[in-house]
């Protein structure tokens, strides 16, 4: 597992406890719901903790449990949804270590649509050409297992998954690839909404030029490497503790 991004299990609760502080200050958070995860080595996956708002949890905050979403370490519970919702695409997806789960405003709002897509209309969008999927078959609070396996089967092969009526789900390989992804996902989301706010046509991009596009995007994935960086400098600078392991 030399390999693995998270080998270093303080890494993964540093980088899952800065995911979720960030969030919160990008108001992509909703109350003390919703959930970050990372798969661990070994068949293990860290979780926030239930009951946490994202912007008081500390590294050391976060919780160990195994693929069922059953508490292993850690002194705060699991939420029974975030159990459930990881469990299931994390057991699917050996490559999605990463999952991100909102109800983000934009991007929720668009799920409130009938057949509403992510429309291929500007440069923030076209870095999803390609990778998103949509589960249009909303199925109330996800209290059960299946729920999981369901959305995990809806994303399929994708790194974005739609959720009708409730929120997104965003998948990556690092912390930093799928956090940057759900910060440009739900810019992307914004300017869509503002833009049919305003009773105009939506520009469609050439279906060449995206594919293109998403491409170049995705040659220089530093960049979410540095974003990633910066947003923990700042943390540094404005949130005393955050890191803290104990």
């Amino acid at each position: 597992m030399r390999n693995h991004p998270y080998a270093d299990l303080d890494l993964a609760r540093e980088d899952l406890a800065a995911g979720l502080r960030a969030a919160a200050r990008l108001g992509l958070h909703e109350g003390v719901c919703n959930h970050f995860s990372i798969a661990l080595p070994d068949d293990r996956i860290l979780i926030n903790p239930q009951g946490l708002h994202w912007d008081e949890v500390t590294a050391g905050d976060m919780v160990v449990a195994d693929m069922q979403g059953r508490r292993l370490e850690g002194r705060h519970p699991v939420e029974i949804t975030a159990a459930c919702i990881h469990s299931g695409i994390h057991r699917a997806r050996a490559d999605a270590t990463c999952v991100l789960h909102t109800h983000m405003p934009y991007g929720t709002a668009l799920t409130l649509l009938e057949g509403g897509r992510l429309a291929w209309s500007d440069q923030n969008s076209l870095r999803f050409y390609g990778r998103t999927a949509y589960d249009d078959d909303y199925q109330g609070v996800a209290f059960d297992g299946a729920e999981g396996d369901r959305m995990a089967n809806a994303l399929g092969k994708c790194d974005v998954l739609f959720l009708a009526s409730h929120g997104v789900i965003v998948c990556g390989p690092t912390m930093a690839h799928a956090f940057d992804d759900l910060y440009y996902l739900e810019r992307a989301c914004m300017h869509q909404v503002l833009a049919r706010s305003t009773g105009g046509r939506l520009r469609q991009v050439d279906a060449a030029v995206a594919a293109r596009t998403a491409a170049d995007i995705a040659a220089v994935r530093e960049q979410s490497d540095l974003h990633f960086a910066a947003l923990k400098r700042l943390l540094d600078r404005d949130s005393d503790g955050w890191r803290a392991l104990d």
